[in-house]
């Protein structure tokens, strides 16, 4: 214990700005995207999107500008920024590349894709190279397990790939070379211009090439082939109301928690084992 008094050093953060030009470039498309929500805050995960294809990943600019136009606080744009991976807290190469190394990519080579690109081009996880040409990801799943294993480059994809495959796509986005995607359009954007994109600004280019390959379409020709249809829909079914009416809610719940559900169950089920 001491009798010296404690010294507190009180510090503030400075608010992060943009220049004044690209500041207003900024707020014209900020306010054609918060006029699409009936809440200004739900137009939070575009504007993020927005800010982005300015900064190349989330500043405290870019958090700043968005909780000021938004009307909340700079830790709710940050607890959003953060949970979510499409939106980088480092600068991220002019061509950010995914590998997706989830259940079927992994056991078709994906992990050895990620070992050998990552080896082959010296940067690892959310990593950007030193001339900022490329960075690369790991990804969870690309929902693309037809064309497994697959690899996106700026969220476009490119499919069937091997280790040879991915180090020479690397190595031609390095050069300067363009290389059309699988699927998508005749050329690929920059990681600023998808991520205008995915704020709502689209460039004109979603029906240009493939939309769909011949191995999502399989079960589709299978079904014209055999005849397969659909059930037909019960059109002179009573449809439920919307919403649903106080009156129409049991009370007390049919099912009380803990208790034996009743009617018939399958063997097996989680009904059955409550039986």
């Amino acid at each position: 214990m001491t009798d010296e008094p404690t010294t507190y050093q009180i510090t503030t953060r400075v608010t992060a700005e943009y220049d004044p030009e690209v500041r207003a470039g900024l707020e014209h498309d900020a306010k054609e995207i918060i006029a699409r929500y009936p809440k200004p805050r739900s137009a939070l995960l575009p504007m993020l999107h927005l800010v982005q294809s300015v900064d190349g990943h989330i500043t405290q600019a870019g958090i700043d500008f968005c909780a000021e136009l938004l009307g909340i606080t700079s830790a709710q744009v940050t607890g959003v920024a953060t949970f979510y991976t499409q939106y980088k807290h480092r600068p991220v190469g002019e061509y950010h590349v995914g590998v997706c190394i989830n259940t079927l990519c992994a056991v078709m080579g994906g992990d050895q894709i990620w070992r050998e690109l990552s080896e082959h081009v010296g940067v690892g996880h959310d990593e950007a190279t030193p001339d900022g040409t490329v960075s690369l990801e790991r990804i969870e799943c690309n929902a693309a397990c037809d064309f497994a294993p697959v690899m996106t480059v700026n969220w476009e994809f490119y499919d069937n790939m091997t280790p040879e495959k991915a180090r020479a796509l690397v190595d031609d986005l390095r050069s300067g070379k363009q290389v059309l995607p699988s699927r998508g359009p005749d050329s690929l954007c920059t990681w600023k211009e998808a991520s205008r994109v995915l704020a709502g600004f689209p460039d004109g280019r979603a029906h240009e090439g493939v939309q769909a390959g011949p191995e999502s379409l399989r079960g589709l020709a299978l079904a014209k082939e055999r005849g397969w249809t659909a059930p037909p829909v019960d059109a002179d079914r009573e449809q439920p109301h919307e919403p649903v009416k106080p009156g129409e809610v049991s009370d007390p719940p049919p099912n009380e928690p803990g208790k034996p559900i009743g009617g018939e169950v399958k063997p097996g089920t989680q009904e059955g084992r409550n039986q």
